[in-house]
């Protein structure tokens, strides 16, 4: 079972999210919170393996919820959870560690995809934020396109190719039949991509590759 954590200062929201969670066979709802402090306190106490987390939330706002998680817990993965136009929020969210990204008005399958996606060590973003965040994080300087291609180039010429495709949004399964390779076999690039990238996800890995420009 995903044991989840559900943080939002609305009761409604709270009783919602839960009902569509728990209509999954594999996901139990094992504790709410109603502020970002509690979040934190509740996640950790109850040892869950994803925190869904709102960010306009009392005391602690979820963004800072989610950066302390990260040094508390840093094996538990966050979805961020939120009203859609604050795409600034996500490109911080994703920066400090968020594994998806899902707006309040998504789909309950939406939803519980991005709980299973964060779970299994995936990236989710919800469809209809990820071309304004892309926008937000081209780069407007050419300081900061040479630093993003200097890393890159850390990485073997098959490295570079998962990361290409990892950035077009593909799967691991996906990028193996590419590839024509098993998705073990991918798994096994990614996570030496992310290492070193020094990159906690595959979206983090991502943007940077997007930073770097096509030529990578």
């Amino acid at each position: 079972m995903i044991r989840v954590l559900v943080a939002d200062d609305e009761p409604l929201i709270r009783a919602g999210i839960r009902t569509v969670l728990e209509s999954a066979p594999d996901i139990e709802v094992v504790a709410v919170a109603e502020h970002g402090r509690a979040a934190v306190a509740e996640a950790v106490r109850h040892r869950v393996d994803v925190a869904l987390v709102d960010i306009n939330m009392p005391l602690l706002d979820g963004l800072s919820a989610l950066e302390e998680l990260r040094r508390q817990a840093p094996a538990l993965r966050t979805v961020v959870l939120t009203a859609f136009g604050a795409e600034p929020n996500v490109l911080r969210a994703l920066q400090s560690g968020a594994a998806g990204f899902v707006l309040k008005n998504c789909t309950p399958d939406e939803l519980i995809r991005a709980v299973r996606a964060a779970h299994g060590g995936e990236a989710y973003l919800s469809p209809a934020v990820t071309r304004p965040v892309l926008d937000l994080i081209t780069p407007v300087a050419a300081r900061r396109r040479r630093e993003a291609a200097e890393r890159l180039t850390a990485l073997t010429e098959r490295e570079s190719q998962v990361l290409r495709l990892v950035a077009e949004g593909m799967s691991n399964a996906e990028i193996g039949r590419e590839l024509h390779m098993s998705e073990k076999t991918i798994k096994t690039y990614v996570s030496r991509v992310l290492a070193k990238l020094g990159c906690s996800n595959r979206v983090q890995a991502a943007l940077l590759a997007r930073d770097a420009g096509p030529t990578t």
